[in-house]
């Protein structure tokens, strides 16, 4: 079985990772303080963030896609709200997956704790976001 996926909301929830992010790091919101606990210099020049821009934008289409093919799986399992689905099938992804792999490596590589938290935390609000698109705009399901 291939799960339904509308493209168009893996699409649209792709391109809100980039607004999530834009965000959360800015200066006045979390930025200074990220920079400082991972040890980022925000005074390189914009073009050296051009592949880790094109990288992002590449992982969070996969992200979005699994997510949407997730909760398109999901909901056929348990039926229901597809828009809960989408919300439950992300927090539950982030939990299992991301943030214990985040967890799992900072704690390694020795960074602080602050770092980690506020890293997770935006891969939370990302995956909520994106789950709201996905959740709100399903696919034709039949």
């Amino acid at each position: 079985m291939v799960p339904e996926i509308n493209y168009w909301a893996v699409l649209l929830a792709t391109a809100s990772s980039m607004l999530v992010g834009s965000v959360w790091y800015a200066p006045k919101v979390f930025g200074t303080r990220w920079s400082k606990l991972a040890n980022v210099d925000m005074d390189k020049p914009a073009s050296s963030a051009t592949m880790a821009i094109v990288t992002t934008v590449l992982v969070s289409f996969i992200t979005a896609w699994v997510l949407a093919g997730a909760t398109a799986i999901a909901w056929h399992f348990y039926g229901g709200s597809f828009f809960w689905g989408a919300v439950i099938t992300a927090v539950t992804l982030w939990a299992g997956f991301t943030a214990a792999r985040f967890i799992t490596h900072d704690a390694f590589e020795g960074r602080p704790t602050a770092l980690t938290t506020m890293n997770i935390a935006h891969e939370l609000v990302t995956l909520l976001v994106m789950a709201i698109l996905i959740g709100v705009w399903p696919p034709a399901l039949g």
